[in-house]
């Protein structure tokens, strides 16, 4: 029996990275999980950063690379923890040639290091091709020698590779390896039991066209994939990914905070703490690439996963806050080969640490509604919980539909699953997440002109106007060879001083003109190396070829300056007075404001929000010039520069520095001198999600329209409550004295019309064996009227239970339960009652046991209610 030789994680990277190097790749580090391609969340692909060389659209700065590449992918992310090697995070080792080598020393590479580099028996892999690979197949066969038997040719879905409907594409081969080659030579490599596939060798020779037609690329590509963690699961000879090296000691400290031991756990449990291990080593890589928690977009996915820990936490047993320690656990496996995450460590577990806390605190909110919805199954005699109530409690709680059948199981019920799939698709169908595939065609029709027209040449830092030459004209995405006076285009020319759309910056307005046309641009965007300038044809005609002049909306440029500048500005004074650790989450840099979206547990003080404005202002008046270098980005990382949110970086940079205050790696445009900005302003400081905080702002002659616009108000103010402005404030306040006043002696009056109301309803009392029973609709009452006519009512009738409804106004219903101690022994819960008898009318609530209060939308069911509130008293109090 063959006993693979043991090679750690780590070992297992490096000598792939070695052999390729030894073979003229060069090394690059991993690249961001936040990728440059704006059409997935992250990076999902070792080859994902080599796209635009692949699309043409970049020339490679070398012609073999290799790499080992952090991802993520999420569509796959319940079966993580079920099957052998299913992961949200995992390491993709890869080769690739540029128009350099191509298939034949690709599958002898793939074979030697394969083979010999880390010493699998050649009787125990498996290879495949594409079915119509005659080339590839003769490869294996005759020149690395594989027998017949063990090359599988398979179909398209399998063995084709392809980005999306057009664009480069090829055939591709796999090696697997076989657990099991005992069973003899009867394949079938869809037995995930005996065969895993850890290395995809991918053919990039052919470009699909609109039609299907596949024509030869004049440059062939390789793009390789070998899986980490299913080659460590091989060469450690263990039976999953999940206990390898990589993982395994991730889910051993989670067990050991939970009590509990692995091996002699059982299946769930297993799973529980594969999941822990899978996801805590994502999110702590997530955090370390600067991802942030939120309800939208990649931080919707670090939160999920975080969500995800802690629910499956709860499943083993652990009831408090326990992340941060599985975290040093991953931290410590990563470090040596991704450092970053070391250098990260306080704000990974800070960020783990705020978010578990809160989620753990929706939990427990959960729980007790769960515990409303089982009292609610009960009373009504039934055994299984509404399959959408389930899916509720998943879906706004964080509550896995295990978790509830756990709980439910413990009260003799079940769960309906079938109502509860039913409620899973459709949110998956009202669902607006992003699509998880990789797409290298440009977006529109760019890519069928990519070939034939010039890229975009950007002269816009220092001209605010240049002569250019019509590329391309698009209407509603077409391309077209001209557009008459109305037409709303998308032009490219082949040199422009219009800036794109990039880095929060907005697009520059202006226009394009030429003797008898005129073309007003409203917008600029990039695609690729294209600039697109959005706009319609004011006059005469524009056709491709026509020499133009482009000209920017100068005072539009001049704002847009002012406020991007101000940016760096206001960055450099939170880190300043705030805190160091403060980092940029988004920004948008338009003419009117700008806004600036930071990390930060805590509000701001008003005083701290006072010295960042003065901060800056103080910065302003110094005229502190603009230095602009380009230059490598490991020097301006040396130097100390700042990246800018979501922003990727070639090996050359553009940094911008105002020396002693601000050094920003930035490809916007900016003013010159600090002094430029002439004043800045604070708007507002408010969250925007967990841990995330934003400031508005204007500066430049943006604060003048401000300053307007507040001038306006306050003298309408002053005319409307004749005062003078200083006086408007003590003015404002009286009125709002009075108007408290007033509103205290309207509550008081509408209290004692409800108790008097009230006090006829006691005739109507119900005697139900020792108890009495008030169930009734008061007209017009307020909520808070009506819960001091149920307390007074209660309080007459003594041993009973009060149950009253209102419409208080059109499209809401109030409801309130006063029950008297001996109505709590008899197992009556105010909170849970009333919350049961609210979702009637389409609300909810809660409270204590003797006295609670709920909502709800729909007055037509309040009737029904009430009667549902009154049968079900006299079903537990006759008892």
């Amino acid at each position: 029996m063959f006993s693979p030789q043991y090679l750690s994680g780590n070992e297992i990277r490096q000598k792939f990275l070695d052999f390729y190097a030894q073979r003229g790749h060069t090394v690059l580090p991993s690249a961001s999980l936040v990728p440059e391609d704006p059409t997935v969340l992250l990076t999902i692909a070792g080859m994902l950063p080599f796209k635009p060389i692949f699309l043409g659209q970049r020339l490679p700065e070398f012609k073999r690379a290799t790499t080992s590449q952090k991802c993520i992918r999420t569509n796959d992310i319940e079966n993580v923890g079920r099957t052998k090697r299913h992961h949200t995070f995992f390491e993709m080792l890869g080769n690739f040639s540029f128009g350099d080598y191509f298939k034949e020393q690709a599958i002898a590479w793939g074979w030697e290091i394969s083979t010999e580099v880390f010493g699998l028996p050649a009787e125990r892999l498996v290879v495949s091709v594409f079915e119509e690979d005659d080339e590839a197949y003769a490869i294996w066969r005759d020149k690395i020698g594989v027998p017949e038997t063990r090359i599988k040719r398979m179909g398209e879905e399998d063995n084709f590779w392809a980005s999306g409907p057009t664009g480069p594409c090829g055939p591709c081969s796999e090696i697997y390896y076989d657990f099991h080659p005992e069973r003899g030579d009867d394949i079938d490599l869809e037995d995930d039991t005996r065969f895993i596939e850890f290395y995809n060798l991918v053919f990039m020779q052919y470009n699909r066209d609109a039609e299907g037609h596949l024509t030869p690329l004049q440059s062939k590509n390789i793009d390789t994939g070998m899986g980490l963690e299913r080659m460590a699961q091989i060469l450690q000879a263990v039976p999953n990914n999940y206990e390898t090296d990589l993982i395994f000691p991730i889910i051993k400290t989670a067990a050991e905070i939970a009590g509990i031991n692995y091996a002699q756990s059982d299946e769930a449990t297993q799973v529980s703490l594969k999941v822990i291990g899978d996801h805590v080593r994502a999110v702590v890589h997530m955090i370390a690439d600067e991802i942030h928690a939120s309800n939208v977009g990649r931080g919707y996915v670090l939160r999920r996963l975080i969500r995800r820990i802690v629910r499956h936490g709860r499943l083993i047993g652990i009831e408090g806050e326990f992340i941060t320690q599985v975290a040093e656990t991953a931290i410590a496996l990563a470090e040596s080969a991704y450092p970053e995450v070391r250098q990260q460590e306080d704000a990974i577990k800070a960020e783990l640490q705020r978010e578990e806390s809160r989620f753990l605190k929706t939990l427990a909110r959960g729980e007790d509604l769960l515990s409303e919805i089982i009292e609610k199954v009960k009373q009504q005699g039934k055994t299984q919980i509404d399959g959408r109530d389930a899916f509720t409690l998943y879906d706004t709680y964080g509550f896995p539909l295990e978790l509830t059948q756990e709980i439910a199981a413990e009260h003799n019920l079940t769960v309906d699953e079938a109502g509860y799939t039913a409620a899973m698709s459709e949110q998956q169908t009202r669902s607006q997440e992003a699509h998880e595939t990789i797409d290298l065609t440009v977006q529109g029709s760019l890519d069928k002109l990519a070939e034939e027209i010039k890229v975009t040449e950007f002269v816009g830092y220092t001209q605010f106007s240049s002569s250019a030459v019509v590329e391309a004209i698009l209407i509603n995405g077409e391309p077209v060879e001209s557009a008459e006076a109305g037409s709303d285009v998308q032009v490219v020319l082949d040199t422009t001083p219009f800036y794109a759309e990039s880095g929060g910056q907005i697009g520059d307005r202006g226009y394009i003109s030429s003797d008898d046309t005129l073309v007003e641009v409203a917008d600029v965007q990039r695609e690729s190396d294209f600039y697109l300038h959005i706009g319609r044809v004011v006059r005469g005609k524009l056709r491709v070829g026509d020499k133009i002049n482009a000209q920017i909306d100068s005072a539009c440029r001049r704002r847009v300056q002012a406020h991007h500048t101000a940016t760096h500005l206001l960055q450099a004074a939170l880190k300043k007075i705030v805190d160091d650790s403060i980092s940029q989450a988004g920004s948008l840099v338009a003419f009117d404001r700008l806004r600036f979206d930071f990390n930060c547990p805590r509000a701001l003080t008003p005083e701290e929000v006072q010295k960042v404005e003065e901060q800056v202002n103080d910065w302003i008046a110094w005229a502190v010039p603009a230095e602009v270098a380009i230059m490598p980005l490991a020097e301006a990382k040396a130097k100390g520069a700042i990246a800018m949110f979501g922003e990727k970086y070639g090996e050359q940079v553009r940094v911008l520095d105002f020396p002693g205050v601000s050094m920003e790696l930035c490809g916007g445009t900016h003013v010159s001198n600090t002094a430029e900005i002439g004043v800045f302003k604070i708007i507002s400081e408010s969250g925007v999600a967990s841990g995330v905080r934003r400031i508005e702002a204007v500066a430049g002659s943006a604060v003048l329209d401000y300053l307007n616009v507040r001038d306006k108000v306050v003298r309408e103010l002053s005319d409307r409550f004749k005062a003078k402005p200083e006086e408007l404030s003590d003015r404002i306040t009286a009125l709002q004295n009075e108007l408290k006043n007033a509103q205290k002696q309207l509550e008081s009056l509408k209290a004692e019309l409800a108790i008097a109301k009230s006090d006829t309803l006691l005739s109507s009392a119900e005697t139900v064996g020792d108890y009495q029973i008030l169930v009734a609709q008061l007209e017009g009452v307020d909520p808070e009227a009506l819960k001091t006519a149920a307390e007074r009512l209660s309080q007459k009738l003594s041993n009973g239970a009060v149950v009253l409804g209102s419409i208080p106004e059109a499209g809401k219903v109030s409801l309130v339960a006063a029950f008297s101690k001996q109505v709590n022994n008899k197992g009556l819960q105010a909170g849970k009652f009333i919350g049961g008898i609210a979702k009637i009318c389409g609300g909810g609530g809660g409270g204590r046991p003797n006295l609670a209060q709920a909502g709800g939308r729909d007055p037509s069911k309040l009737p029904e209610a009430l009667e549902s509130a009154r049968e079900q008293l006299r079903l537990v109090l006759s008892k």
